[in-house]
């Protein structure tokens, strides 16, 4: 260590922001650095959300179209080579349920869960889920397991 790399220690100074619209005498007086009139310069302002100056905004631009069903229930899909690749990782040994999905974080806790067919499945196991395809279900019977419906 020399002089000409003394420095004061980590966090003990703080350099303050600099303190507009506090008189002339502070050299940042008058305007505060925000110009000459208009919106922006005055107290209280805020940019509303999505605002283009006063052109017409995107989402006013863009026609509406189609329809969201208010009754939809959404599943969370978990595939078959997902459940045989917890079995080959040792995560999983005979019995797959909601809890072990939830805490794998193959599901979130208020999904409902659906098993899908994708992949192949070569571990007997028990899966218990909210629904089953028709594949999914024949799959996991042949493999000799059985699917559980919550």
């Amino acid at each position: 260590m020399d002089l000409s790399n003394l420095k004061p220690a980590e966090g003990s100074v703080k350099n303050q922001g600099k303190r507009v619209g506090r008189g002339q005498g502070s050299g940042k007086g008058g305007t505060a650095t925000r110009g000459h009139k208009g919106a922006k310069s005055r107290s209280g302002y805020s940019k509303k959300l999505g605002f283009e100056g006063g052109q017409m905004p995107l989402q006013r631009r863009v026609p509406k179209f189609g329809f969201t069903n208010i009754n939809r229930v959404a599943y969370q899909g978990v595939n078959l080579d997902t459940l045989q690749q917890l079995v080959d990782e040792k995560k999983i040994k005979d019995t797959v349920d909601f809890e072990t999905l939830v805490s794998l974080g193959k599901a979130g806790k208020n999904d409902l869960v659906k098993i899908l067919g994708r992949g192949e499945l070569k571990a007997k196991l028990t899966v218990t889920a909210h629904k089953f395809t028709a594949t999914a279900k024949a799959a996991i019977e042949a493999a000799g397991g059985e699917a559980v419906t919550l």
